[in-house]
């Protein structure tokens, strides 16, 4: 017997401002939402001059960076995270479930022709490559994303939220199946 898909769906909402994307993600916080189906990426900064970095403190990151408050203070809401360079992108930060996938991408676990490793995990979790291309460039432009992956009804109440946050694009994605092997979800 074929054991059953699972459909799910997924809301991603693009922000120009740090400021927008983390009153989403407050507000998705308060509202009982299960933040482990939740990621938040951008990059934000420059490091011409300045030292980028970041460690550790207890339940807390220390972030320096132009943006370093604003990530210092949402990392608490996330379930692991990762700061690295990714070519063509450039330095980004990932909270959330997608931080997993990036590394197994990184590593060369997942690959989808030509897509960078923050291409390959949400293509992994079933967002369709044009999407995924468009989303790569909000974050190479020093935009933010906020991804979300669940049901059909937890993710039409994300979308309410995230669109009443100012994103400057706001895509529901529905009946995803995952890329690749397993599920899509980080482990």
């Amino acid at each position: 017997m074929k054991p059953a898909t699972t459909q799910e769906n997924a809301v991603v909402a693009v922000f120009a401002r740090h400021q927008d994307a983390e009153e989403a993600v407050r507000k998705l916080a308060s509202g009982g939402f299960d933040m482990t189906h939740f990621s938040i990426v951008g990059k934000g900064f420059h490091s011409e001059e300045k030292v980028v970095g970041f460690y550790n403190s207890g339940d807390r990151i220390k972030f320096w960076g132009k943006n370093g408050a604003f990530w210092g203070g949402i990392w608490g809401l996330f379930f692991g995270g990762i700061f690295l360079t990714i070519p063509v992108v450039g330095p980004v930060m990932v909270l959330g479930h997608l931080a997993a996938m990036v590394v197994a991408a990184v590593e060369g676990a997942i690959v989808f022709g030509g897509l960078s490793a923050l291409g390959a995990a949400l293509f992994s979790i079933g967002i369709p490559k044009d999407s995924v291309i468009a989303y790569e460039q909000a974050v190479k432009t020093d935009q933010f994303l906020v991804v979300a992956h669940g049901s059909a009804d937890e993710m039409e109440r994300s979308r309410v939220i995230l669109e009443a946050s100012q994103p400057t694009r706001v895509d529901l994605h529905e009946n995803l199946k995952a890329q690749g092997s397993g599920t899509g979800h980080a482990a």
